[in-house]
C-alpha cells in the first residue's frame, strides 16, 4: 500500500503530537492530575516528573528537562554513556531519537541506530516487549512522515509486543495506544481505534501515566469531534492541555493548543494559535508538521514584542483542574 501526499495530510491534520510515556515502569501515582501526527515514544520510567521508574538517578530531569525543549539530541547524549552498559537506558535513549523523528520528520538514520543497539542488547521478556513496541512505532511513524510504507512492519512488531507481554503489563497502555494509532492513520478503522485509546486511557490512569494520559484524552477528544461531539472534544482537548502545562512538556503545549483552538469559538480560537505559533518559533519550528496550520503567527513568532518560550498563559473558560479519574472521556463515534 503506497502512502501518498493526501494520506499524509490528513493523518497529520487530525492530531498534535505524542509523549514519551512511563509505560516500562512498574507502579505510578494514580491521583495525579489527568494530544501532531500521532504518536507516543514512551519513557521508559524516569524521564519525566510523572514518572517513578529507574532512570531517576541518571538523569535527575535533566534528560526531561532538554526532552520538553526540543533538544533531544543533547539528551540522548547524556544518556550514551550508560546506555553502552544497561539495555533499558538504551531503550529510553531510542524513544528519545525516535519522538525527534515524530516533531521534525527528520534523522530516521538516528533513531535507526539507536534502537538497533537497545534491540542488541535485551536481556529479559520486558525489554523485549519495549523494543519491539519502539519498532512498530518507528515503522509506523516511517509510514506517516517517512518516504515509504512500513504498515507490515509496524503491526508485526507490536503483534510481537503483545505476545510478549503479560494481560496486565505496565507497557500494555502504551502498546494500545500505539495499535490506535496504526488503526486509525494507516488502518482507517476509527472502531478499532476508539477501542484501543480507550483501553490505552484506562491503563494510563491505572499506572499514573500522567503525559501517556494526555495523548490518549487528545486522542478520544479527536474522534468525538470526528463524531460531531463538540462538548465531548473540547472537554479532552482541554484536558490535554492542561496535563502537558503541569508537566512542562513545552514541546507538546503547541499541538494541545492547536486542537482546542478546533472546539473553540472564533476570537479564542485565534488566541490559541497565535500561542501555539510563538511557542512554535521559540523551539525553533517544531513540531514541523504544525506550522502550516497555524498561519503567520508560527512563522514570526506573534506579535512584536511577544516572549519567546515563555510559559503558556491562563485562558479563561476552561475547565479547572480536576483529577483524571474524575472525567473519563465518553464513547467517541466509531
Amino acid at each position: 500500500m503506497a502512502v501518498g501526499t493526501a494520506h499524509k495530510e490528513v493523518a497529520l491534520s487530525e492530531h498534535g503530537t505524542a509523549p514519551l510515556s512511563g509505560g516500562w515502569r512498574q507502579g505510578g501515582t494514580g491521583d495525579r492530575p489527568r494530544g501532531g501526527p500521532p504518536g507516543v515514544p514512551p519513557h521508559g520510567g524516569g524521564l519525566h516528573p510523572g514518572a517513578d521508574g529507574h532512570l531517576d538517578e541518571i538523569t535527575s530531569g535533566a534528560v526531561w528537562r532538554l526532552r520538553s525543549r526540543a533538544c533531544w539530541q543533547e539528551a540522548a547524549e547524556l544518556l550514551m554513556p550508560a546506555a553502552e552498559r544497561d539495555p533499558r537506558t538504551a531503550l529510553c535513549r531510542a524513544e528519545l531519537l525516535i519522538e525527534q523523528c515524530l516533531f521534525t520528520a527528520e534523522h530516521w538514520d538516528a533513531a535507526e541506530g539507536a534502537l538497533r543497539l537497545a534491540e542488541a542488547g535485551v536481556t529479559s521478556t520486558e525489554q523485549r516487549a519495549g523494543a519491539a513496541c519502539a519498532r512498530g512505532f518507528l515503522a509506523y511513524l516511517g509510514s506517516v512522515l517517512g518516504p515509504r510504507d512500513r504498515l507490515d512492519e509496524a503491526q508485526a512488531a507490536l503483534g510481537r509486543t503483545s505476545a510478549l507481554l503479560p494481560p496486565h503489563a505496565a507497557g500494555r497502555p502504551l502498546l494500545d495506544f500505539r495499535r490506535g494509532l496504526v488503526a486509525e492513520n494507516l488502518l482507517r478503522d476509527q472502531t478499532a481505534a476508539w477501542i484501543a485509546y480507550r483501553r490505552a486511557h484506562d491503563g494510563a490512569l491505572a499506572h499514573g501515566d500522567t503525559l501517556l494520559a494526555s495523548s490518549t484524552w487528545r486522542h478520544l477528544a479527536a474522534l468525538a469531534l470526528a463524531g460531531g461531539d463538540r462538548a465531548r472534544a473540547r472537554e479532552g482537548f482541554a484536558a490535554s492541555l492542561r496535563l502537558r502545562e503541569e508537566l512542562g512538556f513545552t514541546v507538546g503545549v503547541a499541538p494541545a493548543l492547536a486542537a482546542l483552538a478546533e472546539v473553540s469559538e472564533p476570537e479564542e480560537a485565534q488566541q490559541l494559535r497565535a500561542e501555539a505559533g510563538r511557542l512554535v518559533h521559540a523551539l525553533g519550528g517544531v513540531p514541523v508538521w504544525l506550522v502550516g496550520r497555524l498561519g503567520e503567527d508560527a512563522a514570526t513568532g506573534g506579535p512584536p514584542g511577544a516572549p519567546r518560550g515563555a510559559p503558556p498563559s491562563a485562558r479563561p473558560g476552561l475547565p479547572g483542574t480536576r483529577r483524571i479519574s474524575q472525567v473519563p472521556p465518553s464513547a467517541a463515534a466509531g
